[in-house]
């Protein structure tokens, strides 16, 4: 079965039915940012590639814990993060995951992460809009593009687009 425009919801009732190739389809949509949003909390990459296996290993022996409610993809984030935790966990007592890279002085990227939780671009976030807000943690602090952001929002890259500009002018407009 051709599953290209076939919806993740309707992927998700394939695999409650045994579909391989449906759980194929959602790991392609889906395996790539989940990858990289791992990768921005966990630096072993050994990890990462073993959290998003058993992401989707749950997906397939238990595809309807999904209730319906919310994007798939939200729901796959929850599963590969309490996953991450769990590797965490196995490994705390063993040896310690590096949890990023060490460098000389900080990137902009530590920076810009400090910013966000301890200066004034925290509270600056916090009084974007929902919509704004997520869209700034996909593609800022998430660095996914304006097709997997509107993937992962539910909304189109073109309002991806348009929503990052105007948050982008509301917090200069803030900061300033």
């Amino acid at each position: 079965m051709e599953f290209e425009r076939v919806a993740d919801a309707g992927l998700l009732m394939a695999v409650a039915e045994g579909d391989r190739s449906a759980l194929a389809e959602l790991y392609r949509r889906h395996a790539p940012w989940l990858t990289l949003r791992l990768h921005r909390r966990c630096a072993d990459p050994d990890v990462v590639d073993q959290v998003v296996q058993d992401t989707f290993l749950a997906v397939w022996r238990r595809p309807d814990s999904y209730r319906g409610s919310g994007e798939v993809a939200a729901w796959l984030w929850g599963i590969a993060v309490r996953r991450l935790i769990d590797a965490f966990r196995r490994r705390g007592a063993r040896r310690r995951l590096p949890l990023f890279v060490a460098t000389s002085s900080p990137s902009a990227e530590e920076l810009v992460l400090l910013g966000v939780e301890h200066g004034d671009l925290a509270g600056a976030l916090r009084r974007l809009s929902p919509e704004l807000r997520a869209v700034i943690q996909a593609v800022v602090l998430d660095g996914l593009d304006h097709r997997e952001a509107g993937r992962l929002l539910g909304v189109p890259a073109t309002t991806i687009k348009s929503r990052l500009f105007r948050a982008r002018a509301q917090l200069r407009e803030e900061l300033t």
